[in-house]
């Protein structure tokens, strides 16, 4: 064709091959679990990490012409991964853009959407990770569940022009289900995994999982899916499981009928933080390698306050069960990842993520090191990423943050940024401080209430 046009502009694309970068003078956490290091440099070659080292020993390797940036001592993290986040439920572009900025300015390089309307996930995707807009990585789910959470009201918000289970991104599944067919119109959206919600039983959930596996595709699945329960989930394969308070249901002795029907917890029962039970399935996700997405801090946050006192007395004791049982799932050696489920309001200067880092130390026996471990590393495992991001290391995604302050000495020193990298384009703290005004934008709990419609935080009620 000889009327091609070049297409959008990439203002934020990633940086081009050839183009060798040295960043000088780092305080370096790598993520792999060896101490901070000072006087390091990272050589990036357009979006990946070429060598990282002392600073004398690379100033004797640089090729002509590389530009070297001096940090100054400044603390070096790899790039942070939030592994819960829905930016289409419902789709709302400005919101969704507004909300990709700030992460990406406040050292986020990558999140995993856990559902939503793929039509739009897919194509912000595809536009942060080409340039158009400036913003993390974005792998994404495609759901599956039982025909009898359908009625859902975000169901419609996400399959609006389609019938809610018959979409390939959010099908409802039974035992006559055709499994290859449906996983392979699920892989067909461009998932990173497939979602198993709701009301589905042990042996569908573990025929779901055996099948996608097949299909070289991972599966994120809430900690209880109802009737099948946490232990059975895991024992089924499941790659991560998400929600942590979802882990009570392992610990009840009454019937987990379905995601509408679910029984009481016995908050009391986990209060000591060694119930027998909970440590059986905790050694077996170890043994079975199970990352958990946990959520943790999201009952503390204003987004689920509610409206009133007994509103506030569930948040108040849920938000208690997360730190008890996170707490105890670290304690057993349970690789736990750092996902959110809300965001904070547009006045917020940074996103959830910062909250739920802050939480995992403050409440749930973390040390900062640990927390930042799930952030990284952890999250990159959660989202089928390790190999390319996670670590600051040769051969990965130059992705980073730069920071005034020791994050290894207050959590909260995450909140320094000045500077993301993520796939070697810069993303200064300060432009974002200057010319974007997320206030001005509806935050995405306040616009779905005006609406009348559902938070996608409540996926966990």
């Amino acid at each position: 064709m000889t009327d091609e046009t070049p297409g959008a502009p990439v203002p934020h694309a990633p940086a081009a091959e050839g183009t060798v970068v040295v960043y000088r003078g780092a305080t370096l956490f790598d993520g792999t679990g060896a101490p901070a290091r000072g006087s390091t440099s990272i050589v990036i070659d357009g979006p990946v990490i070429r060598a990282v080292g002392d600073d004398a020993v690379i100033a004797g390797t640089l090729p002509a012409g590389a530009r070297v940036f001096d940090l100054d001592g400044r603390f070096v993290v790899p790039g942070l991964i939030d592994a819960h986040q829905h930016i289409a439920t419902p789709p709302d572009r400005p919101v969704a853009e507004a909300v990709l900025s700030r992460l990406v300015h406040s050292g986020v390089t990558a999140i995993r959407d856990m559902a939503d309307d793929l039509r739009q996930v897919g194509d912000l995707a595809r536009a942060t990770l080409v340039g158009e807009i400036p913003g993390p990585d974005i792998r994404y789910a495609a759901l599956m569940a039982g025909p009898g959470f359908f009625d859902d009201p975000r169901t419609h918000q996400v399959s609006r022009g389609g019938t809610p289970g018959a979409v390939p991104w959010m099908q409802a599944i039974t035992k006559d289900t055709d499994l290859r067919t449906a996983v392979a119109l699920a892989r067909g959206t461009h998932a990173s995994a497939i979602k198993v919600y709701a009301d589905l039983d042990r042996d569908t959930v573990a025929a779901v999982i055996a099948e996608a596996h097949r299909q070289g595709i991972p599966v994120w699945a809430h900690a209880t899916v109802f009737p099948a329960s946490p232990g059975e989930v895991v024992e089924a394969g499941a790659d991560s499981v998400s929600h942590v308070t979802l882990l009570a249901f392992e610990g009840t002795d009454e019937p987990l009928t379905s995601y509408k029907t679910k029984p009481k917890v016995d908050h009391e029962r986990f209060a000591a933080g060694d119930d027998p039970r909970i440590e059986e399935l905790f050694a077996l996700m170890r043994r079975r390698g199970t990352v958990l997405d946990a959520t943790a801090g999201m009952w503390a946050s204003g987004a689920l306050a509610g409206e009133g006192p007994e509103d506030a007395a569930r948040a108040a004791a849920d938000t208690g069960l997360a730190a008890v049982l996170t707490a105890q799932a670290h304690r057993a050696g349970v690789e736990i990842a750092t996902g959110t489920d809300y965001e904070t309001g547009p006045e917020d200067p940074f996103p959830a993520l910062h909250e739920e880092l802050a939480f995992l130390v403050r409440r749930c026996g973390m040390s900062p090191a640990q927390a930042l471990r799930s952030a990284t590393l952890i999250g990159a495992r959660s989202a089928g990423a390790e190999d390319v991001m996670g670590t600051v290391e040769p051969g990965k995604l130059a992705n980073f943050v730069v920071l005034e302050d020791d994050p290894l000495r207050d959590i909260g020193h995450l909140r320094s940024v000045t500077l993301t990298v993520k796939r070697g384009r810069r993303f200064e703290r300060r432009d974002y401080d200057r010319t974007l005004r997320p206030a001005e934008v509806p935050h995405p709990v306040e616009a779905a209430r005006s609406a009348e419609e559902t938070h996608p935080a409540e996926e966990t009620r």
